[in-house]
């Protein structure tokens, strides 16, 4: 089998997909723009073939770097990258070399466009904050007075919440409006809700192979735009409601073969037009892992190795799981230079240290989601969690 991997190097961890590849027999073909001998040794050890392409952003450049391998290895099975900035050039890829073990072109409008995703959710019977894609100020002050203000305003591609922002008022609309960027922008009735994750690793006929999720207890709009701390958590078992809704999206996306994260609200209290407290609702889908640390904490909280998974389901389309281990909750906590904290690091190690797992500080291009100071802690129930959590982020008044 060969598979061609686009940007191995980048998240550092995908290593590791390789390795896993690699020992089940796999040929990797990895194609990047870094040089070879800049790659981690890791790397180096476990791909069968490289080719260093001038910018991945070239695709001419990287159809040679596939036609090269094809000219040296056969043809190619499977074109990935696992990486939401090159979902798109990844599907052009495989349409052009028809390569059927993942997403084509034609796909990625409902793949990579929020608006486009509403459709599916909405033909699913799966639930949405109601929505504009923004077109005129006119437009924008007859949705906002339908489903009242606050509005939340992200752009129609993109993940995370860089450059989102939330509208409290008709002038703040307007102010908007005013210098509205030359991207298309999403106009969604703000949510009160707690961010839950469907994260699940789909076979060849879309049957979930491994789930699980996280659930996080931090507005993500606030640990960019206000610098607080960010938590969020992965749990032994998902919610029956959210499991079944996850799935129930995985049909509607028709996700086959690929490692996803499925993002809903859950409700914190009862919104008029959204629904009742609990009541889950849609909110995006990531046809890729999560990113950040989440794949370790995965790994901490199942006692797997998901990327050894991913590489079952390509060579066998089924995974082998241990029977007799051990789930846990893994929570992570980001902490602000800019705060004072009643606890020190020393503080944190001397009576959490039996539960923290991993301990680092974050790159400052990563810190605006995550926080300066990261944790990772395995705790054995949420009581557990919250306690961490508290102790971790107490501040000085």
């Amino acid at each position: 089998m060969n598979f061609v991997f686009i940007s191995p190097h980048f998240p550092s961890h995908f290593w590791r997909f390789c390795a896993a590849l690699n020992q089940r027999g796999v040929k990797v073909l990895g194609i990047a723009d870094t040089p070879y001998e800049n790659l981690l040794p890791e790397l180096q050890e476990n791909l069968t073939d490289y080719y260093q392409v001038g910018s991945l952003e070239d695709g001419e450049a990287v159809l040679r770097a596939i036609g090269y391998f094809i000219s040296r290895h056969g043809r190619i099975d499977w074109i990935e990258s696992n990486n939401e900035y090159w979902l798109a050039q990844d599907a052009w890829l495989r349409t052009m070399f028809n390569v059927t073990t993942g997403p084509q072109i034609q796909h990625m409008d409902m793949y990579k466009l929020k608006s486009e995703m509403k459709k599916v959710y909405e033909k699913a019977g799966i639930k949405t904050a109601p929505c504009l894609l923004a077109d005129s100020l006119e437009n924008a002050i007859e949705f906002a007075n339908q489903v009242k203000y606050p509005l939340i305003a992200k752009p129609n591609v993109g993940v995370g919440a860089n450059d989102t922002f939330r509208i409290h008022n008709e002038k703040e609309l307007r102010d908007f409006f005013a210098k509205l960027p030359l991207v298309p922008y999403l106009l969604e009735k703000y949510v009160e809700g707690e961010v839950c994750s469907y994260d699940s690793l789909i076979g060849s006929k879309g049957q979930p192979l491994y789930e699980t999720g996280n659930i996080t207890t931090t507005n993500i709009m606030d640990v960019v735009n206000e610098k607080t701390e960010s938590v969020y958590m992965i749990v032994p078992k998902l919610a029956d409601d959210l499991l079944a809704l996850g799935r129930k999206a995985v049909k509607a996306f028709k996700v086959k073969s690929r490692l996803i994260h499925f993002e809903f609200f859950r409700l914190t209290k009862d919104q008029e037009g959204l629904g009742k407290k609990g009541d889950l609702l849609g909110l995006e889908v990531n046809l890729r892992p999560s990113g950040g640390f989440t794949p370790d904490m995965i790994n901490y909280a199942g006692s797997v190795d998901i990327h050894a998974l991913y590489a079952d389901m390509v060579c066998h389309d089924q995974i082998f799981l241990n029977p007799d281990r051990k789930t846990y909750f893994c929570v992570f906590v980001g902490r602000r230079d800019t705060r004072a904290y009643v606890n020190s690091y020393y503080d944190l190690m001397r009576d959490w240290g039996h539960r923290v797992v991993f301990h680092d500080r974050m790159p400052e291009a990563l810190s605006g989601a995550m926080g300066n100071e990261i944790f990772l802690a395995k705790c054995i129930n949420r009581d557990e969690v919250d306690a961490f959590v508290k102790y971790a982020c107490e501040r000085f008044e």
